[in-house]
Parts: C-alpha cells; structure tokens; sequence
C-alpha cells in the first residue's frame, strides 16, 4: 500500500527547492501536506497531465522495477523478518532468548513528479523529487530508529533506471539493486545500517485485478509484490555488527491518485507465514465507518499459486491499543478471519512509529494460529490516526 508516501512527497515537493537534504517541517504548507485524504484524492486538482492506472497492463522485468515519471507517484518498498546466524558476542541477554536476535528493517524510495512534462535528459529539470525512509527495529533490545533523506532527482543525488538488465533506485549511498543473479540493499544512518542481500522465491504477483489495485472510484495504482525474498546479509547496530538471514517483501506501486474523500487512512498488512502461504491484505478506513469494498487482499499458496482476496474473503479486527505521549491510539493487535482460518497478529514492539513528516505506524509483527502456536513473521503499516 504505502501511500503515506504520496503526502509526505507533497511535502517535499515545497520543501526541497534545490539540489536536496533534509526535508524542513512546519508551517502552513506542512500542515496542509498532512491531510492524508487532502493530497490523496481521487479529484486532485495537480493530476492533470499525469498518467492515470485505469485498466490492467501486463509487468515487464525488468523495466517495471524502474521509474514511471508520468505518473505522479511511486514506491519501492521492502521489508524484512530477520534473525542474526550467530549469537553475537557482545550481547547481555542469553542467545537461548527467543527474542534474542531478532530483527526488522523496512526502507522505502517514494517518487513524487513535481510538475507533469518534465525533461528526462536534463538532471535538474526533470521534474522529480525523491524521499527515503530507512528503519531498523532490534527486539531485544526493545528499540525501533528511523531516518528520513530527501533529494531532488539528479543522477548523483536520488534517482532509478534500468540499465544493462538490471534496476537500481537510490537517494545518495541508501541503494536498491535488483538484478538477474540477486538483489541488494545498502543503507545507513545514525548508528544503523544494512547490507543485504536477496532472491525473490516466488516470483511476482500483480495485486488486485491483473495489477491493477483500485482504492476508490477513478482511484487505483498498478502494483506488484515479490512476496518472500530469501534474504541474508548484515545490520549493525551502535557498531555490532549482526550476520542475518530471513524472508524479505517488496511492494511496487504507481498512480497519480490514491484515496477518495470519503477514506481517512489505511491498515495494510503483509504476512510470510510457517506454512509456506504468504498473505497481503488491507482495509481503508472511512469517515462513516462502514467497510470499504475496495478492501483486498492476496493469498499466495507455498508453490506461488495467488488467490484474490475480495473484501468479503477476510476480515481485520483490532483488538488491542497502545497509546503513545501524545495521545494517539495505534492498534497494533490485530485478528485476521481468512475464510475458516484464524490468525492474530500482534506487533513485535509496541513502538514502531515512523516520527517523519507525516507520523505513521511501521513495524514488524508476529502471527500466531487459532491455538496461539507461533506462525510466522510479516510487517504492519498503519496511517491517519
């Protein structure tokens, strides 16, 4: 889902003029650029000009892992579930703990185009405006940091293109390979990086009818997931360095519009369970309350076969809170009723806030079965509470 992206890049958009750095905050234009359901609508005055998702169109790899600067926004997003191979050396807690070396990282590249018709060849009239979110959750040692990097599109600052068979996407040294024979990500900042490596296991599976993922009337992105990177690598926190393996996800979304004026955010989950199945579902939350029917979901069976999930298919309940400081209740307890099936999720830490431009929930989340036996590992991303 992720289009939490869209309004932050809104923000951007005035608060990055030049060649980049960190985006500014406050005043008006920031407030206004946090109204989720302002920026998103399907009736935005700035989608003229712009491509619009308005039927299914076949993928193609690897020129669809690049950019699509005619629409007005995408997202390369990748989350991980990780445990460290080996105990490391320095750590207090026992490594027998069954928290002990476990770990999530999310990053994300939004584009945003700042005016329709920009000039492709020109670095600093193109017309692009780049965002990166980069966190790292350490369970055990009950912590979740983030960093935030903006840059206008420039072939030295932020970007992504297909070149000689492979994709990259990067703003500054924060980088996105994906190429024939692997892919991999490098991030760092503030006393946390990464180094991973990974292979999609399953493919690509385009969401919603052939790829096509409506939200509203007139509002719907093409998106694809790689739903279970075999993933192995590095992270390294305040200098330890942890060797890591685990399952990884990536999402891919384009569109110019999002969310109608009736929806006020989103909870979307992606789920790699024990069994091999890998689930996607989201629910948008509305004014009235009611449940949206745009709601869906997939199921993709061990052997990558892909079920649609309608909105009549599954059902999410919240079923525990938690508060943070300033008063905003994230529920990061979840039941899932897929068919007979029952599932709850709950979230790995209770802080995962990303505390950016636009504060939202982000986080790694543990599912248990209908008898409370552990059953896998996926991520959770919450907006507009």
């Amino acid at each position: 889902m992720k289009a939490v992206g869209w309004t932050l890049l809104a923000v951007v958009a005035v608060a990055v003029p030049g060649c980049g750095g960190e985006p500014a905050g406050g005043g008006a234009d920031v407030e206004d650029g946090l109204q989720v359901g302002r920026m998103l609508g399907a009736g935005n005055d700035d989608a003229a000009g712009y491509a619009q998702a308005s039927r299914p169109r076949p993928f193609r790899f690897p020129e669809d892992h690049g950019a699509h600067p005619t629409f007005r926004s995408e997202w390369w997003y990748l989350t991980f579930a990780l445990q460290a191979v080996a105990p490391p050396s320095t750590r207090a807690t026992p490594a027998n703990s069954p928290t002990e070396q476990e770990f999530g990282v999310q990053f994300t590249l939004f584009r945003r185009a700042l005016f329709p018709d920009g000039d492709p060849a020109d670095p600093w009239r193109n017309g692009q405006a780049y965002l990166a979110h980069f966190a790292l959750t350490d369970v055990a040692a009950g912590t979740h940091r983030h960093a935030e990097r903006s840059a206008r599109g420039h072939p030295q600052l932020a970007g992504a293109e297909v070149a000689d068979g492979q994709a990259a996407a990067w703003l500054e040294d924060w980088r996105l390979v994906m190429a024939p024979g692997g892919w991999s990500l490098r991030a760092a900042a503030d006393g946390i990086a990464v180094d991973l490596a990974m292979r999609p296991e399953k493919g690509f599976v385009p969401q919603g009818d052939r790829g096509l993922s409506a939200k509203g009337v007139g509002a719907a992105s093409h998106y694809y997931s790689a739903p279970r990177l075999r993933t192995a690598g590095h992270v390294e926190v305040d200098g330890e360095r942890h060797p890591v393996a685990g399952w990884g996800w990536l999402d891919r979304e384009w569109s110019t519009s999002a969310l109608g004026p009736a929806q006020v955010g989103w909870d979307w989950f992606a789920l790699m369970l024990d069994s091999g199945e890998d689930v996607m579902a989201f629910r948008l939350r509305r004014r009235d309350g009611a449940r949206d029917p745009h709601d869906h979901g997939a199921l993709i069976d061990p052997d990558g076969a892909v079920r649609f999930l309608s909105a009549s298919d599954f059902k999410l309940s919240p079923m525990g809170h938690w508060r943070d400081e300033e008063g905003r209740e994230w529920p990061i307890r979840w039941r899932l009723a897929l068919g007979e099936r029952r599932f709850e999720i709950a979230a790995a830490l209770e802080d995962q806030r990303m505390d950016t431009l636009l504060t939202y929930w982000e986080g790694l989340v543990r599912v248990t079965d209908a008898q409370g036996r552990d059953a896998g590992r996926g991520y959770m991303e919450l907006t507009g509470y």
